[in-house]
C-alpha cells in the first residue's frame, strides 16, 4: 500500500499556508499527487416580511462571496502547491462536509487541520468527526504548528476494534518509513490485551515493520492525555488511532478518547473509521 494521492481539505476562512506546506510535505514523501478541496454553502435567510426577490438576492450574496473566496483560495493553493499536472483542485458551493466525503474516493489520504475548539460552522468548515465517519479514507490531521509527519517514532493506540485494525493497516505506509514503532494498549495486562497487541507486532513483522508493544494502566487518568503523554515520551511525531464505532454516540475506545484526541493540537494524529 502508498499513498499516491493526497486530498488536502482546506477552510474558505481559514489561512492556507501552513495546511498547503504541511500537506505538500506529505506528499513529497510518498511521491504522490495533491489535490486541493474547499467548499462552502450559503446560509438559508428565513423570511422575515420581505420579498421573495429580496430573499433570493440576499442569497445571492452569499453565492457571490463563496465563489470570489474560492477563486481566492485556488490562487493561493497553486502559488503555494506548484501549478503542475501532479497538484490539481476541487472547490465547488455546496456542504463542506459531504462534498468532502464524495471528492475522497479520488484520493488515499485525507489531510486536515486541526479542528477549531469553538462550535463548527457547518457551512463554511468541515467537522472531522462527521469527515471521519463518512469518508471511507484515513484522515491525517495536523498539529497546531503544522510540523509535518516524519515518522521517526510512531505511537499505535491499540483496542481490539474494527477501526483500530482499519488504522494500522491504513498508516501502513507511515509504519514502514518508521524508525521506531510502538503499540500500546490502555488498561489491564490481562491475557487477552497482551495476545492481541503481541498480533499486532506479528502483523507488522510480516510487513516488513518492527515494532514493540505494552499495556499499560493508567488507571483513573484522563485516556487521551494519557497517549499524548506516552507519545511525547517515546518520542512519537505520528499518533495512529481509530475513531468512534458504529455511531459518533458510542465511541469506540477509552471512553471520549476520539473525541478528545481531534481537540488535540499537540501532535499529529492519523485516524480511521
Amino acid at each position: 500500500m502508498s499513498y499516491n494521492t493526497i486530498l488536502l481539505q482546506l477552510d474558505i476562512d481559514r489561512p492556507v499556508r501552513s495546511r498547503v506546506a504541511y500537506a505538500k510535505a506529505a506528499a513529497l514523501m510518498f511521491d504522490a499527487d495533491l489535490i486541493g478541496f474547499c467548499a462552502a454553502e450559503p446560509r438559508y435567510v428565513m423570511p422575515t416580511g420581505d420579498s421573495d426577490l429580496a430573499i433570493a438576492e440576499a442569497m445571492q450574496r452569499q453565492v457571490d462571496e463563496i465563489e470570489d473566496r474560492l477563486a481566492k483560495v485556488r490562487q493561493e493553493f497553486f502559488q503555494l502547491a506548484g501549478d503542475d499536472k501532479r497538484v490539481s483542485w476541487r472547490g465547488e458551493i455546496g456542504n463542506p462536509n459531504q462534498l468532502l466525503a464524495l471528492h475522497s474516493r479520488a484520493a488515499d489520504l485525507i489531510v486536515a487541520g486541526s479542528g477549531p475548539l469553538s462550535a463548527v460552522d457547518s457551512n463554511r468548515t468541515v467537522d472531522h468527526g462527521t469527515l471521519l465517519l463518512s469518508a471511507g479514507r484515513p484522515v491525517l490531521l495536523a498539529p497546531a504548528d503544522f510540523k509535518p509527519v516524519i515518522a521517526e517514532a510512531v505511537l499505535i493506540a491499540w483496542k481490539d476494534t474494527r477501526e483500530a485494525r482499519r488504522a494500522v493497516a491504513d498508516a501502513m505506509p507511515f509504519l514502514t518509513a518508521a524508525s521506531r514503532v510502538r503499540v500500546v494498549a490502555l488498561g489491564g495486562a490481562d491475557g487477552t490485551a497482551r495476545q492481541g497487541i503481541d498480533d499486532v507486532v506479528s502483523f507488522l513483522a510480516r510487513h516488513g515493520v518492527r515494532a514493540t508493544a505494552e499495556s499499560i494502566d493508567v488507571g483513573g487518568a484522563d485516556e487521551a492525555e494519557a497517549l499524548i503523554q506516552i507519545a511525547d515520551e517515546y518520542g512519537a511525531d505520528l499518533l495512529v488511532s481509530g475513531a468512534y464505532g458504529h455511531s459518533r454516540i458510542r465511541e469506540w475506545a477509552f471512553g471520549g478518547v476520539t473525541r478528545a484526541l481531534l481537540r488535540s493540537p499537540a501532535i499529529n494524529r492519523l485516524m480511521s473509521n
